[in-house]
């Protein structure tokens, strides 16, 4: 059944057509065919082809995909004002969806034909239904996502990122609650979170990125649990997921000898430069020259944090003879009388220490903290050690410091351009951050890829912790209920 046209009101309501001139919305109305529906009327059917768009006038279309289980699931509403179909203007193409109207429905409908005579009389209105095509795009995205909400799997679903097959087998292992675990090697991003559809939580890594648009998306998706299998939170932006109602929890402490033991490592083979002896004696090449260090015995260790690592590297330390400073805005003087150390202002253990080991957390007030200034406080020739966060250090005063012998040591587990490098094998590409590649190139610099935490015993203990993280939250804690939740 026809009508003469469409009401002008109503195509100005839709999008694709909202911003037209007066003359290109007559030109759509008379190209517009009416059709009526009744409750229950199939207007087209997935699988099907067809070459044409809804518009709906009035009433109530469900959007139907089907499921694996031969079911048909709705997956969404369309109302008065939205449109259904678009693609089918290109031409004929298979139905994505079903559409089935929920109530009595009007609609008008524009074929493939039709639309084509419009386009060569106005190009504007290309533009309109292009635009109602993005629109659709992300709809279907949401679509799919529900849709893989409805796996048949009913299992507790985790959906790892950056992941790797350590980590993997580690959290295979680790699995008291029969939960099903989805492993991306993909860093959690804009562009990847669409990845965690039909899960109900997801795992990240210290270089996966979670920001407001990240947490859209997985707000979207039902998922509210951001677990960290790692004790920084400094890439996940804690107060957009606190407005969005997510819940973040973390691995305050691993294994702070792992990372302890590894940040004197580096310390000993920068002393001994056991690196380079061992390549050179493979060569022939039983030469010391060059190879001169110095006794830890009596030297002054400054280690910034007293926090579990911290205290496990004065321990370490303390076993070395050192003379051992410490700086912490929190000062525990147990420290002091545990391992014969002294507390200090960052100015005096910048200016008395031989060896510098940062442990601290990165945080908006001491990035940085590592800087121009602070170097030029240093004694000259400072070894310095970091094994926690990469933005700790401005990375162009540390260059600036090698050159010019400052500083004559530098040991990093950790920087702060790491995320695109760290924990891949880029090894057949050319490496594009010049402030990396110009580190590399001093002999007296070590860099490590993130590996300070990555022990048998720190990797079960992540594993542990973040499956009770994610175990409490099922069982119906959130936010600051839950014992390891990270607040903003």
């Amino acid at each position: 059944m026809s009508s003469p046209s469409i009401s002008i009101e109503v195509l100005r309501h839709v999008p694709a057509f909202s911003k037209l001139a007066e003359d290109a919305l007559q030109q759509v109305m008379r190209k517009l065919k009416k059709s009526e529906y009744k409750t229950d009327d199939i207007l087209c059917s997935e699988g099907e082809k067809g070459d044409c768009m809804f518009i709906i006038e009035s009433g109530e279309i469900s959007v139907l995909k089907t499921h694996a289980d031969g079911n048909l699931i709705e997956i969404t509403l369309l109302k008065a004002n939205d449109i259904a179909g678009e693609m089918g203007l290109f031409g004929e193409m298979v139905r994505s969806a079903t559409l089935k109207a929920r109530t009595r429905v009007v609609a008008w409908i524009l074929n493939y034909s039709n639309f084509n005579e419009l386009l060569e009389a106005n190009s504007s209105i290309a533009r309109g239904i292009l635009s109602s095509i993005t629109s659709r795009l992300h709809r279907e995205t949401n679509m799919v996502a529900k849709l893989l909400g409805q796996d048949l799997d009913r299992r507790y679903k985790v959906a790892f990122f950056d992941s790797k097959p350590y980590m993997e087998e580690t959290f295979t292992r680790n699995n008291p609650y029969n939960y099903s675990y989805r492993f991306f090697e993909t860093k959690l991003t804009p562009d990847t979170v669409s990845l965690a559809a039909g899960c109900n939580a997801v795992c990240i890594f210290v270089n996966d990125r979670v920001d407001a648009e990240v947490l859209d998306n997985l707000h979207s998706m039902g998922i509210n649990l951001i677990a960290l299998r790692c004790a920084g939170f400094n890439n996940v932006d804690l107060n957009a997921c606190k407005k969005r109602g997510v819940s973040v929890v973390r691995v305050p402490a691993y294994s702070p000898f792992a990372v302890a033991e590894h940040a004197v490592a580096l310390m000993m083979t920068l002393n001994r430069r056991t690196h380079r002896a061992n390549n050179r004696v493979k060569e022939g090449n039983f030469s010391l020259n060059g190879f001169v260090g110095f006794d830890v015995h009596g030297k002054t260790a400054g280690i910034l944090g007293a926090g579990k690592i911290g205290r496990c590297t004065l321990s370490i330390l303390a076993g070395f003879g050192c003379r051992l400073l410490v700086y912490d805005p929190f000062p525990d003087l147990s420290v002091e009388k545990n391992f014969n150390a002294r507390f200090v202002d960052l100015d005096t253990l910048f200016a008395e220490s031989d060896i510098i080991s940062l442990h601290v957390p990165l945080t908006a007030e001491n990035k940085h903290m590592i800087n121009t200034a602070a170097i030029s406080k240093m004694k000259k020739g400072v070894m310095l050690i970091n094994t926690s966060r990469g933005a700790l250090i401005d990375t162009t005063a540390l260059l600036d410091g090698l050159k010019t012998g400052k500083i004559g040591y530098a040991g990093l587990d950790v920087y702060e351009g790491e995320g695109s490098y760290f924990f891949e094998d880029v090894s057949d590409k050319v490496l594009s951050d010049d402030t990396l590649a110009r580190l590399l190139t001093f002999n007296n610099v070590i860099v490590t890829s993130h590996q300070a935490f990555l022990t048998t015993e720190a990797l079960n203990n992540i594993a542990q912790t973040t499956v009770d993280n994610i175990h409490e939250f099922e069982s119906g804690k959130t936010g600051t209920a839950l014992k390891n939740h990270v607040t903003g």
